[in-house]
């Protein structure tokens, strides 16, 4: 074996040896929501149209933030926005089941405007017929954001430009 060889070696050791850690990917879940299932009434237009419960593990450490962002990409008019929310607070790892439609989410956080051009939550309902898939789209990012008061879908999304340092999704279905 040649020094070269041996160099390469050695060096390839002290590169494994000191290697970041992998870190774990950001993920949401939903005690309600299965991933690809569909969503319960309650949290549709059909019932209770109260948010579901929500809660993610593994932000990166770097998190000064999180936004959420809740949309129907199968809407006849286009992407039709159910919820929008920001500026949650790092330490924060949930929301409860019916957060309030109000600007100011309990424990930190504000709520934008949806498609409904209400503020908070409003749950699927779509047009009778066919099935609509729900993205919920968590943001981990890197600093508060000021998109400017009761902020729009796209509003929140060109203020997290250049921030996001991690996202999760989780997608329900519903069919009325």
């Amino acid at each position: 074996m040649s020094n070269l060889h041996r160099i390469s070696i050695a060096l390839a050791f002290i590169l494994i040896a000191y290697a970041s850690p992998v870190q774990a990917q950001l993920t949401l879940t939903s005690q309600s929501i299965a991933p690809g299932s569909a969503i319960a009434a309650d949290n549709s237009c059909t019932g209770g149209n109260r948010s579901p419960a929500l809660s993610w593990i593994n932000a990166p450490q770097a998190t000064k933030s999180f936004a959420l962002v809740v949309e129907d990409p199968d809407a006849p008019g286009g992407t039709f926005i159910h919820w929008v929310a920001y500026n949650i607070p790092a330490q924060t790892t949930s929301l409860p089941a019916g957060v309030p439609q109000t600007a100011e989410i309990a424990g930190g956080g504000k709520n934008g405007i949806n498609s409904f051009d209400h503020i908070g939550y409003n749950g699927p309902c779509p047009p009778p017929g066919k099935l609509h898939h729900y993205n919920f789209r968590l943001f981990a990012l890197d600093s508060m954001l000021t998109p400017g008061d009761k902020p729009h879908a796209d509003a929140l999304e060109s203020a997290m430009k250049g921030h996001v340092l991690a996202t999760a999704e989780l997608v329900g279905t519903f069919e009325r």
